[in-house]
């Protein structure tokens, strides 16, 4: 009896080790399996499916794609999605092909170009309001200090919109507005991240110069050199810089009231080390012929539309762009100036993809393995962000940030993400997000 007991329950353990295996084994096949997928017209795609699942068209009303199963044994299944027109069907994953267990949403789209960038830039931002990047305290005419903005709740970090009923030009106009108003109480309307207050502040009489202060350091614009990313020819829309330009003291993304990007060339490279970033500096010139006007500051990069046609000297046809599933492991190129305003390309390897639901600076890991770039620069430097970077004659995405530790090392954006910012709208193309054009 005690036999026949202790072999049932080695069968039990057997057959739970097995069924866990089993559940843990599917369970990551479903978890890799994607939910959503673009592809372009004409341009087919291919997924593996193993066994116990297996992949099934659901009714195609639009007849925009062709499932072909190809078996390859009977443990791996492979399926090629093939596009016929534009349109969207879903593709369900069954377990032992009887019971729905996840649905894969395919919608195909015209294919996208756009005229690579990698050309030195200079931009020109003008915030909106002004930025609150230091509080201070004043000594009044009746020599007794006072922080008017600390007392009335005022922080780093909030723009100042409005000043009474007034909206704020600059730094300047907010001076002129305080003087004018002399002693009374203010009025301020400020933005403190997605929120809208109204504070009231009382000015004091600064007993330095008779002025009336609010104790506030303000700064109403930056500038700095980046590398374009791209060029919509369709839309006249362009994008770089691949991350937002943020405030040098505060770290917050600066919120655009106005703004150009102007042509520029690079003055000198300082190399980057473990532990030190390098940069790219440059020189604004032909600044009375700006490239265009400066609309969006983005966690994703910057975005305007282009006065005239954007040319690249190494690509003058556009170019495809390509999704994220379609970004893989191995080499690359960017393009990217280092040179006075000079843009070349050269080889980086993808060593990580990194595949993303929702928007993220840090898509894929790439290395600089160029020779000539390594030797000129170490690799990435401040500068460089928003170089494109290209896998098999498409644009993929864009540098970003650099690795403090490793100079050769950084991130990239995936592209999507970019033209999504753009307001290029990747499922009705040839029609911007916020209407037509």
């Amino acid at each position: 009896m005690d036999k026949d007991r202790t072999k049932r329950l080695i069968s039990l353990f057997v057959v739970a080790v097995f069924m866990t295996a089993f559940y843990v084994f599917v369970l990551n096949e479903i978890i890799q399996f994607p939910t959503e997928l673009r592809l372009f017209e004409g341009e087919s795609q291919s997924l593996n499916v193993k066994f116990p699942l297996k992949a099934e068209n659901k009714q195609d009303t639009n007849n925009s794609i062709r499932l072909i199963n190809h078996e390859k044994n009977k443990d791996n299944q492979s399926i090629s999605l093939n596009p016929v027109k534009l349109g969207k069907t879903d593709i369900q994953l069954k377990l032992l092909g009887v019971l729905p267990i996840k649905t894969l949403s395919v919608e195909v789209i015209p294919k996208v170009k756009v005229i690579p960038g990698g050309q030195s830039i200079g931009v020109k931002l003008n915030t909106k309001g002004v930025l609150i990047v230091g509080l201070e305290e004043i000594e009044g005419i009746d020599g007794k200090k006072y922080n008017p903005g600390y007392t009335a709740g005022l922080n780093i970090g909030d723009s100042i919109l409005e000043i009474g009923s007034e909206k704020v030009r600059d730094a300047e106009h907010v001076t002129n507005l305080i003087n004018n108003n002399g002693n009374k109480m203010l009025q301020l309307r400020i933005k403190r991240g997605e929120k809208l207050l109204d504070i009231n502040i009382h000015p004091v009489k600064s007993a330095d110069d008779g002025e009336f202060r609010l104790g506030l350091w303000v700064r109403d614009k930056t500038a700095g050199v980046g590398t374009l990313t791209f060029y919509h020819p369709d839309s006249q829309k362009f994008g770089a810089l691949g991350h937002a330009i943020t405030d040098i003291d505060t770290g917050l993304l600066l919120a655009v009231n106005s703004g150009e990007v102007v042509k520029s060339k690079v003055a000198s490279v300082q190399q980057g080390k473990k532990g030190k970033p390098g940069e790219i500096k440059g020189i604004f010139y032909e600044t009375t012929k700006p490239i265009g006007n400066l609309e969006k500051n983005t966690h994703y990069g910057i975005y305007g539309k282009a006065y005239e046609d954007i040319e690249n000297p190494l690509y003058h046809q556009p170019i495809e762009i390509g999704f994220q599933h379609q970004v893989k492991e191995g080499k690359a190129t960017i393009l990217t100036t280092v040179d006075s305003n000079e843009v070349q390309a050269y080889e980086i390897s993808i060593e990580k993809v990194n595949h993303q639901k929702n928007p993220n600076v840090k898509s894929m890991i790439i290395r600089v393995t160029d020779k000539r770039l390594l030797e000129k620069s170490g690799g990435i430097v401040q500068g460089m962000s928003g170089s494109p970077i290209i896998q098999d004659g498409k644009l993929i995405g864009a540098v970003t940030h650099v690795f403090v530790h490793d100079p050769t090392k950084g991130y990239g954006l995936f592209i999507e993400w970019m033209l999504n910012e753009c307001g290029v709208d990747l499922t009705s193309y040839g029609q911007l997000a916020n209407g037509n054009e």
